[in-house]
């Protein structure tokens, strides 16, 4: 009997970056594991998008323009690159409004790019019409998602076969054209008896010649079971990772699939060549040599079995311990991962990818911290109200109007994309402007890169480029000179920080950090203490002041936006508890704050 071909992505060097090392690689580092991968006969590639395209401008210092230029430079032009967009969002940290979309399609083809992967986490097909639309118009090639999780035990009403052919319908009937089809499961927990089913009744309705592939991830433990039954069914690619950015939160890797398919009529390959097995054991030696200095987080290699209660995504799970094992709350990320349970349960069945997935998170650890539903997070508040898109089942009535009384929205059933163009702050001409007020190059990259990022994007522009990747110092751990300790436990406001000082560097939870040590000039009143005479407001998260909003001296009313932090990838607005006048702000932008730091104090 002859061997059906399987095709291979291989995801490696973005799902694989993006889900263990929370998407913080130097391209530099990682193109000789490019080569290599070539080399071994992949030509199929993940090679950006998601959120391998901010991270970049946030926390590696780079353009990721400049990285696809390197990649398809490396690949070789006969390579098929392909990257991640998440509908109307494309790859910001917003949604976006028309004119960017299409920029984007025109950006990322323009930048060596071959198919865009193209998915909505509501599965709302308004929000691929337009955006496949403009993807194919550009010249790429189009590969259409379905979103794919397994509900909480004891949940029904979406996500079973019968609703993703109504997604799929959906898509046929709105007439977007596209070249393959995938179904995409970022959380890894859709059980294989539901993939064998789902991808049978895709096949039998779109027929032979249509390209599908299944998407998942080992964070549940049945990644391997999942491909077996999405082949079976009839797929036609499945996407795996090599090692060290293989396995837990990531795809399985193609070492591990290669041989759970021994003695099978299936054999993993591209185009029409099978991968030589051997070769890539030697690219991930290559790999693995690139990826040593790595930060590799522990969650990242781990199966974690409650998965499937809490459906967290593994491109998200790393992103998110990374930034409590900064801000110090490592210690809390169980109880969000079991808080995230309800807030699914209530939220209205979105598939848990992004940017619904941090919607979750965050509304989790609000409801950690805060208290249940005391605080409801921007992103998931909007969700539940229609802005997004709409939800698979509705949300649950009183989260829905919880939501509308403290973000001051209405429900709505309004096309997304028609919301952003009305949006004046939302497009081409208003990114133009951003760049013409700092005196920055105006072309359709910078332009594009202002829009996605906001005023982080204008930041890198500027020249900010603070460096957030995580390695390991080597000398870390060897014993200073003098042979004094040089390894600490520092407790703050109850938050551990694992602190090493060697050579000038300080390792902090296991990210290398310059540091200096000065006498303190708190006590000939350098520092600003409280009067007593005023009510002070206390961080109720730990996160990054991201800038302030109110001014000393100022009279602010009860409610009033005093400042802004970022946590866990939300913008927080303080507000003002009080009437009064802003006597002292205790914090400044870019500082870090931790649970209870003062931030500032009114005078009523």
């Amino acid at each position: 009997m002859a061997k059906k071909l399987v095709n291979v992505m291989n995801t490696s060097f973005r799902d694989g970056f993006q889900s263990v090392y929370g998407a913080r690689v130097k391209t530099a580092d990682f193109l000789p594991a490019v080569e290599a991968s070539v080399e071994a006969g992949f030509t199929h590639f993940e090679a950006g998008g998601g959120a391998r395209y901010q991270s970049l401008y946030l926390y590696c210092q780079e353009d990721a323009f400049d990285m696809m230029d390197a990649f398809r430079e490396t690949a070789g032009p006969g390579a098929n690159l392909q990257t991640l967009a998440r509908g109307v969002n494309v790859v910001g940290l917003d949604s976006q409004s028309s004119d960017i979309i299409d920029l984007h399609a025109k950006m990322f083809i323009k930048h060596g790019m071959t198919t865009i992967r193209n998915f909505d986490a509501l599965n709302d097909v308004r929000n691929l019409s337009y955006s496949g639309r403009c993807i194919a118009e550009a010249g790429l090639r189009h590969e259409v998602v379905i979103t794919l999780m397994e509900l909480p035990p004891g949940c029904s009403g979406a996500h079973t076969p019968e609703f993703y052919m109504g997604t799929l319908e959906d898509i046929l009937d709105d007439g977007v054209p596209f070249d393959s089809i995938c179904f995409k499961d970022a959380s890894g927990t859709a059980v294989p008896s539901k993939v064998y089913e789902t991808i049978k009744l895709a096949r039998q309705r779109l027929g032979d010649d249509i390209h599908m592939r299944l998407h998942t991830h080992e964070t549940a433990g049945v990644s391997v079971g999942a491909y077996k039954a999405a082949l079976d069914a009839g797929a036609d690619g499945i996407d795996l990772a090599m090692a060290p950015a293989s396995g837990g939160t990531s795809q399985p890797d193609f070492i591990v699939m290669w041989h759970s398919l021994r003695g099978t009529d299936y054999v993993l390959g591209n185009d029409s060549d099978e991968i030589d097995v051997d070769k890539v054991v030697e690219a991930e030696a290559c790999f693995k040599e690139c990826m040593k200095d790595y930060f590799l987080p522990p969650e990242a290699t781990a199966v974690e079995p409650l998965i499937p209660y809490s459906p967290m995504p593994g491109g998200a799970l790393t992103a998110n311990t990374q930034m409590m094992r900064d801000a110090g709350t490592l210690d809390q990320f169980p109880a969000v991962i079991a808080a995230m349970s309800e807030v699914v349960r209530k939220g209205g069945f979105g598939s848990s990818v992004t940017p619904v997935s941090q919607f979750y998170f965050q509304q989790a650890y609000n409801n950690v911290v805060l208290g249940p539903w005391k605080r409801i997070a921007e992103g998931y508040g909007k969700m539940v109200l229609g802005y997004f898109g709409k939800t698979p089942v509705p949300a649950d009535p009183e989260i829905v109007a919880l939501a509308g009384e403290q973000l001051g929205l209405e429900p709505t059933t309004r096309n997304p994309r028609d919301i952003n163009d009305e949006d004046p702050n939302k497009g081409i001409e208003p990114a133009r402007k951003m760049l013409a007020d700092k005196s920055l190059e105006i072309t359709d990259e910078t332009i594009f890169i202002a829009s996605a990022l906001k005023e982080k994007g204008i930041a890198f522009l500027e020249g900010e480029r603070p460096d957030g990747v995580r390695k390991i110092d080597a000398s870390a751990g060897a014993a200073p000179a003098s042979g004094g300790a040089n390894a600490y436990t520092v407790e703050i406001n109850k938050r551990k920080y694992e602190v090493e000082f060697d050579g000038g560097k300080a390792t902090v939870n296991g990210r290398s950090v310059d540091y200096s040590i000065a006498e303190s000039t708190a006590g000939a009143g350098g520092a600003k203490v409280a009067t007593g005479d005023g009510e002070v407001v206390n961080a109720e998260l730990a996160g990054q002041v991201l800038r302030l909003i109110a001014s000393e001296g100022d009279h602010v009313d009860e409610g009033d936006v005093l400042l802004m932090l970022e946590a866990l990838k939300m913008e927080i607005e303080v507000k003002a508890p009080c009437a009064g006048t802003v006597t002292s702000f205790f914090v400044s932008g870019d500082e870090a704050v931790a649970v209870g730091d003062a931030l500032v104090e009114i005078a009523s």
